[in-house]
């Protein structure tokens, strides 16, 4: 994406409660992700093949935040904590501090001024204070299992079928009201569309009597839900 398309749409993000609107290209998104893997390994100590709980809704920052993880080799578990899967380190909103104990937690206020999230707990990193001050620009050192146990390989291998049978392409333009609750929801509703090359138009909160007009201006091509 960051040679046939480095400026074009990519990510564009709603919340219809809020009247949010944040639309990020394939380098500005490449530039989140690079700070991200950055803060991951340089400040909370992440290793290729160290498991990251990724617990965030369906949001821009959540998939720069996915993306950093898995180019910092990190084995990414969604959702709550999973006894099978030990994890140092989560990723988390203010809802969900309470069930977080790892021994690294940053918490991400998702303002989409970058505005930090007041009176956290001593030892909570504020994701949106430390991860400004990192380098736009990551070299990884290896790889793990990315998703699910399965390696990166393997899960943009998924995708990519699942790009196929839905018909998206690089012309598509997907908007998706779908949530990113487990690995499979990632897999459908966030790689699968990056894979094919195409760009999301994820919404929040969604208000039915706007998606019609949005599939217009946004030029939607496809609908996930179908």
């Amino acid at each position: 994406m960051l040679e046939s398309d480095p400026a074009g749409p990519r990510v564009t993000y709603y919340d219809d409660a809020t009247g949010e609107r944040i639309e990020l290209s394939a380098l500005t998104l490449a530039n989140w992700a690079a700070k991200t893997a950055n803060f991951l390994r340089d400040e909370l100590g992440v290793a290729p093949g160290d498991a990251v709980r990724v617990d965030l809704p369906a949001h821009w920052q959540t998939a720069a935040v996915l993306l950093g993880a898995w180019w910092a080799g990190a084995h990414t578990v969604i959702g709550a904590a999973d006894g099978a899967v030990a994890a140092d380190v989560a990723l988390v909103t203010s809802a969900g501090l309470d069930d977080a104990d790892e021994s690294e937690v940053a918490a991400l206020s998702l303002d989409p001024f970058g505005r930090p999230l007041p009176h956290l707990p001593i030892g909570v990193t504020d994701y949106a204070t430390a991860v400004r001050v990192h380098g736009d620009a990551f070299t990884p050192s290896g790889t793990g299992p990315a998703l699910g146990g399965r390696s990166a390989a393997d899960v943009l291998g998924d995708a990519r079928r699942r790009a196929a049978d839905r018909s998206w392409d690089t012309s598509s333009r997907v908007l998706s009201t779908a949530p990113w609750p487990d690995a499979d929801a990632v897999v459908d509703g966030l790689v699968a569309i990056l894979a094919a090359g195409a760009s999301l138009v994820q919404v929040a909160n969604a208000d039915d009597a706007a998606q019609d007009r949005r599939r217009t201006t946004e030029k939607v091509t496809h609908s996930f839900p179908a």
